[in-house]
């Protein structure tokens, strides 16, 4: 998820249309013959922002099913961006809260009490749902920011109910958070999932109360919060193994972008809220990792076939930009 930045939002909202699964829904291999991206050491703005995507299409919405909570709507949507979002739409609390009537909630009806320990409490669940940052980042520029009406802001497309605590993928489940980044809804995400995993509260509750008011959920759940530390394992991995989880880990892989000329170089890692740098040649980009220690960093200047060095906090890996 990544921060908003100054643009010009028009006053409609439109429909978003993702792929089902996969890797970068607009990105292609850089054929050999095809030039490479201009170059430019600065690469993008340094706030980590595309301009918007100008066209999308409609994509059917994913079957609905009961809902699991009352007042959050059911759709399992795995790897994709389902729905739509129809403005106009108000944030609370300066920014931390979600318009209700537009952001309700949504889950995922295959995450149930009885199967959290193959789902949300199985190390590597986020990523196996989570859809690619292209879908996301699309439904944020075109979607979720002219509903409501957000212009200037910092923050980032959240999950109200997280896909850690069975959230689903639908538009009445995302919106643009205001705020830091990372920012303290994703220690609260953390902590309930543990809880949910440890047995010390049932899911539907986690899910009432981070769906109803995050800021308070903690509280109300009887749940202590604490900020990760560096180098934390991720909240998708609570059973992770203490030996992964003591050092630094990442892996990445780079492939190019002809709608937006560059490369996308998607890194995992278990550092969540670490500072990311992909590197190549005399071109560097920064960004981070989210909550469970994952990022999409933009790069320009490399040729296919070319190394990428990148850096998750104490860890290190590379790509080959293909």
């Amino acid at each position: 998820m990544k921060p908003r930045v100054a643009v010009v939002i028009a006053a409609v909202a439109v429909v978003l249309g993702v792929t089902a699964c996969g890797g970068h829904s607009t990105a292609v291999g850089l054929p050999s013959s095809a030039p490479a991206p201009t170059a430019t050491a600065a690469g993008h703005t340094a706030d980590h922002a595309r301009a918007p995507v100008p066209a999308v299409t409609v994509h059917r919405r994913a079957d609905h099913h009961p809902g699991a909570v009352p007042g959050l709507l059911a759709v399992h949507d795995p790897g994709q961006v389902t729905g739509t979002l129809t403005g106009p739409c108000h944030t609370r609390d300066s920014g931390r809260l979600p318009d209700p009537s537009c952001t309700p909630g949504a889950v995922d009806p295959a995450v149930t009490q009885a199967s959290i320990a193959s789902t949300i409490c199985r190390p590597g669940y986020t990523d196996s749902v989570r859809p690619p940052e292209s879908a996301t980042e699309a439904f944020k520029w075109n979607v979720a920011e002219p509903a409501y009406g957000q212009q200037n802001v910092t923050g980032e497309l959240d999950h109200l109910v997280p896909l850690e605590l069975g959230g689903a993928n639908d538009a009445r489940n995302l919106w643009v958070e205001a705020g830091q980044i990372p920012n303290p809804k994703d220690a609260v995400e953390n902590a309930l999932n543990q809880a949910v995993c440890n047995g010390q509260i049932t899911l539907r509750a986690a899910q009432r109360e981070i769906a109803a008011n995050w800021i308070a959920a903690a509280a109300t759940l009887g749940i202590s919060v604490s900020p990760p530390a560096p180098g934390a394992q991720p909240s998708s991995s609570p059973r992770a193994s203490p030996t992964r989880a003591a050092s630094g880990w990442c892996s990445a892989t780079a492939s190019y972008s002809s709608r937006y000329a560059d490369w996308d170089v998607y890194v995992r890692s278990n550092q969540p809220g670490a500072a990311v740098t992909a590197s190549s040649g005399g071109y560097s980009h920064s960004w981070h990792t989210d909550s469970s220690g994952s990022a999409d960093v933009y790069l320009r200047g490399p040729s296919p076939g070319q190394t990428i060095d990148v850096t998750v906090g104490s860890a290190g890996c590379s790509a080959t930009a293909r």
